[in-house]
Parts: C-alpha cells; sequence; structure tokens
C-alpha cells in the first residue's frame, strides 16, 4: 500500500487513533483492531497521554511488544494528567511527559512526537528547545504540532529554521467535509512550507457516518447526540443545511460506489493536496473494517467535486485578489533555509 512521507517517517494512507480504546472499547477488542490494522497494511497509530489519562498508552505496551517494528507510533503532550502532574509546555515538563509516555508504551524512542496544542503561558522558544533536544537525545524520530493557528505554525517553523532546531514535520488538525476551515489559511500554509497533514474528526464527530440527516434525532450514545454545545461535535454546529446537503450527496455517491458514507467522507480527504493519513477512530471492530476500505474507493472528478460543493469555505483576500486580479499564485513554494524547495 502507498506511503506518505512525513519527516524521516513513511506513514501508511490511514492513522488509526487510540483515543477510545480502553474506555470506550474493551482492550481484547482494542488489541483485535490494531491487527485489523497492520494486517490490512497500514502502520500508522495514534496516541496521546491525556486519553484515558495514560490507559490508551498503556493498553498499547504489550501490543506493541510484539509488533513494534512494524508500526509507526505517534503520542502527544500539553493536557493535565497525573503522570507526570500539571499540564503545558514548560521544557521541564515536557521532558518528564516524553519519558512517562516512553515508559507507558514500554518503547525506546517515539516516532513522532506532537505538542496537542499551543501553551501562551510558555515561551514558543523553549518549548521548540526543549523539543529539538529529544530528537538530539534519540527520543523522538520526529516532532509535530497539533490545533495550531496558522499564524503561530508559520512562527514556530520560521523560529526551527533560524535555530537549526528539529522542524515540525506535520500538522494534526480538525478536517472534514463538514469542518473545513483549515483550507482558508493553514492547509495553503502547509501545503508551501512542505508539512503534511493528518485530519482529526475526519467524519465530523460521527456526523458523516450516514445516520444523520434533517428531522432525525441522533442516535442515542452517538458523538453528536452527547456533545455539549461547546464541543466541535455538537449538534447545533453541525446541523446546518449545507452539511445536509454535503450527506445527501455523499449517500449517493456511495451508492454509485457500492460503498458507505463513511468510505466517501474518508476518500475524499485523501484526495485533497496535502493531506497524508486521516485518523480514523472506531469504536468498534465492525466500524474499523468498514473504514479500512477508504483507502482503496476510487472517486471520480466529478464524484470529489459533488461531494464537496457544498461546504466549501468562502474565498478571502488576500489569496482572492492575487489569484483573480494579479495572477499570482498565494499558495508558491516556500523558501525555507535549510530545507529543499516545496513542490
Amino acid at each position: 500500500m502507498d506511503g506518505f512521507e512525513v519527516g524521516p517517517l513513511t506513514v501508511s494512507r490511514l492513522c488509526l487513533g487510540t483515543m477510545l480504546m480502553g474506555t470506550s472499547t474493551p482492550v481484547r477488542e482494542a488489541h483485535t483492531m490494531l491487527d485489523a490494522f497492520i494486517e490490512a497494511g497500514h502502520n500508522f497509530i495514534d496516541t496521546a497521554d491525556v486519553y484515558g489519562d495514560g490507559l490508551a498508552e498503556e493498553i498499547l505496551r504489550p501490543w506493541l511488544a510484539r509488533h513494534r517494528d512494524q508500526v509507526i507510533v505517534a503520542t502527544k503532550v500539553r493536557f493535565r494528567g497525573s503522570d507526570p502532574g500539571g499540564e503545558g509546555l514548560a521544557p521541564d515538563r515536557i521532558g518528564k511527559a516524553c519519558d512517562a509516555s516512553l515508559r507507558r508504551m514500554g518503547i525506546d524512542v517515539i516516532d513522532l512526537y506532537e505538542v496537542h496544542a499551543p501553551d501562551p503561558d510558555v515561551p514558543l522558544e523553549d518549548t521548540l528547545e526543549a523539543l529539538d533536544g529529544l530528537v538530539r537525545a534519540g527520543k523522538v524520530r520526529a516532532l509535530g504540532a497539533s490545533n495550531y493557528p496558522a499564524w503561530l505554525l508559520a512562527w514556530a517553523a520560521r523560529t526551527q529554521d533560524c535555530h537549526g532546531w528539529a522542524p515540525f514535520a506535520v500538522l494534526q488538525a480538525q478536517y472534514s467535509l463538514v469542518e473545513r476551515s483549515v483550507e482558508m489559511e493553514l492547509l495553503p500554509f502547509c501545503r508551501s512550507a512542505g508539512i503534511p497533514l493528518t485530519p482529526w474528526g475526519p467524519l465530523g464527530g460521527g456526523f458523516l457516518t450516514g445516520r444523520h440527516g434533517r428531522g432525525i434525532v441522533p442516535p442515542a450514545g452517538s458523538r453528536v447526540a452527547e456533545a455539549a454545545d461547546d464541543l466541535e461535535e455538537a449538534a447545533q454546529r453541525r446541523a446546518t443545511e449545507g452539511n445536509f446537503r454535503t450527506i445527501d450527496e455523499l449517500r449517493a455517491v456511495a451508492n454509485e460506489c457500492g460503498a458507505s458514507v463513511p468510505q466517501v467522507a474518508i476518500a475524499w480527504l485523501l484526495n485533497q493536496p496535502g493531506v497524508a493519513a486521516p485518523i480514523i477512530g472506531p469504536r468498534t471492530l465492525e466500524q474499523l473494517r468498514d473504514l479500512l476500505a477508504a483507502a482503496s474507493l476510487s472517486l471520480s472528478a466529478d464524484q470529489l467535486r459533488r461531494a464537496g460543493a457544498h461546504t466549501a469555505p468562502p474565498e478571502m483576500y488576500p489569496n482572492r485578489f492575487l489569484a483573480e486580479q494579479n495572477h499570482i499564485n498565494p499558495e508558491q513554494p516556500l523558501r525555507r533555509a535549510g530545507h529543499p524547495v516545496s513542490r
């Protein structure tokens, strides 16, 4: 199966998220899902120290003892946990959190270590230097950022370049057919800078499962039904006419392809330039098996256009001004010192 280059790593086109493992997904079924994932030809596993307060990482430990050389492991640091205590991206806490993640997973090196979100209480330079130190110490192979606004990601990349520090090799950000804000600034910057994007929430927090629509009450137990109003997948954020039209279109395309609605939604993401590997977070083995088929689903140009026709973000200045009036590509490759020109 084709891979995608993320810094020094070659990852599969799907990434298996472990957030529900140990809580919604029993341990035995979680290990069966991990087996099925690699048997399907994939190698990219995503976790975080905050998932179950370290439980998701601990669940990976016995499985990784048997499969470590077959997978790329990503984990994250930022939010409050008990080991180590506290939260944030102060250098001392980053070092302790990295050691704790290594210990919980029983591994010697983290393939991809990501900051889960910015920390405004710590100077950016202090955080970036501490992360570079982990790479130099051999505890981490590559770095990533998650949930960064475009201006801060650009500032971080420039700071890393100027100091010769290990760069962010990937951005993990929310991206789906019902949440496309990254297309306005983040994704154009990532494409220009050569930083691939791994989308979290590729099914819109469950909205793109095919179980939702106009006048349909979200099923009990679903993420949309249980989400508080301030969460990204809250029903009041998802229940827009554009999103409902998108689900209608996905159902039509799925019928044409003999596929499921979630498969089409993931396949659409896989066709977006700059996207490395959508992070799927199935709760059950049955859900996983359905999503795995998305990696080999072929959509025509017309089907891709139709799937995305109702949710595209508005064109914005200055990109619109540069492209339409001045014929300047707003996504021209960045020339970054010490890096090959992005294409």
